[in-house]
């Protein structure tokens, strides 16, 4: 390949990165029943106030697959397995929001984590629900990965120890991406989860939006693409999260050292930040290193939260997860980002009718 040109050597890769997306799937739905939830630990004050907690992990496993990573089969498998052992011992987050699950490796690795329920975002294949946005400044670069259709699926996994109710998915709209992030379908999924003993469902989104440098195209093309999405984000949530409801939104935001796209994507987002809300109250504990006055700026990885007309969500622990650790070994390009949130209500709002709390 020494005598070819930088575009033949990138349209070949192209090529035979296509020859193996077509086979590579999602995780199929399962969902466990209320006969089989996992008991949920619930305390009630003598003012009537019930609270339990809810535990969120995010976590970005570099799933890709060749050509644009090689020797990933171990570690995917060592998360896997990790996972897979903490859950064993009652100690593994209740839900993780996976993102990059590519490459058939990473598909593995979501599915021996042993969670009883799992939801996929955006196959390969799926096309928005939203109209194309404008024209991105600058000219299409096919050999950036700007093709005109998808090789990968969105990477979106949503695993759960209680029951997934409900799933909506969409894919980001054809001219909402920039460069190689083309050649994957990045989209949103809004899963609806039933704690037993809460008595409203519980939404939790997940998202993976257009990287920066790593698209290799320009900053004006690569920003344009992500204000798109974020655009399409917030119209997707609006349109699909039943806003009585709590919600829970994470994922691999792309957005570190960026303040001009946290800015934009505050702008059409009023979801509360962890990082915000934890930095303002000394109540919430930092079980993690946060440098600075904007912590945020210092992490593609991010969670947002909202009340519901019931029940109140308050982050009260964050730590990192998988971060090169003693007890956590690196295993990918990101670290998990974990929060231990506070689910209360009073006790009018006690007694959801389909699942009883086992706790």
């Amino acid at each position: 390949m020494t005598g070819l040109s930088a575009r033949a050597r990138a349209l070949l890769a192209l090529t035979a990165l296509a020859g193996l997306a077509g086979c590579i799937g999602l995780p199929a739905f399962r969902s466990a029943s209320c006969d089989s939830a996992a008991s949920t630990a619930i305390t009630t004050s003598p003012t009537g106030e019930s609270t339990t907690t809810l535990d969120v992990l995010i976590y970005n496993i570099e799933g890709l697959q060749w050509p644009a990573r090689s020797g990933r089969a171990a570690r995917l498998r060592a998360i896997g397995e990790s996972l897979r052992r903490l859950r064993e011992r009652g100690e593994a987050p209740d839900i993780v929001l996976f993102q990059e699950a590519f490459s058939p490796a990473a598909v593995r690795s979501v599915v021996d984590t042993g969670y009883p329920s799992l939801a996929s975002g955006p196959s390969r294949t799926q096309r928005s629900a939203y109209p194309a946005r404008d024209r991105l400044p600058g000219r299409p670069r096919p050999t950036k990965g700007e093709l005109g259709f998808r090789l990968m699926t969105s990477g979106l996994v949503i695993a759960s120890r209680y029951p997934i109710t409900g799933v909506v998915i969409d894919p980001y709209s054809r001219r909402a991406c920039a460069g190689f992030d083309c050649l994957s379908n990045k989209g949103v999924m809004l899963a609806t989860v039933e704690v037993p003993g809460v008595p409203q469902l519980i939404g939790i989104a997940n998202t993976h939006m257009n990287a920066r440098n790593a698209s290799r195209v320009a900053p004006a093309r690569n920003l344009a693409a992500h204000q798109a999405q974020a655009l399409e984000l917030e119209t997707f949530l609006a349109d699909r999260h039943d806003l009585s409801q709590p919600l829970i939104l994470g994922g691999d935001f792309n957005m570190r050292r960026s303040p001009e796209r946290f800015a934009a994507f505050r702008q059409d987002n009023p979801l509360a930040l962890v990082h915000e809300y934890c930095l303002d109250n000394p109540a919430c504990e930092v079980r993690m290193s946060w440098d600075g006055d904007a912590p945020w700026l210092d992490t593609q990885d991010l969670q947002f939260f909202a009340s519901g007309s019931q029940v109140r969500v308050t982050p009260i622990r964050v730590e990192a997860m998988f971060d090169g650790s003693p007890t956590s070994p690196k295993l990918s390009d990101h670290d998990g980002f974990r929060v231990i949130y506070r689910l209360s209500w009073s006790g009018k709002g006690a007694g959801r009718a389909t699942c009883a709390s086992a706790g």
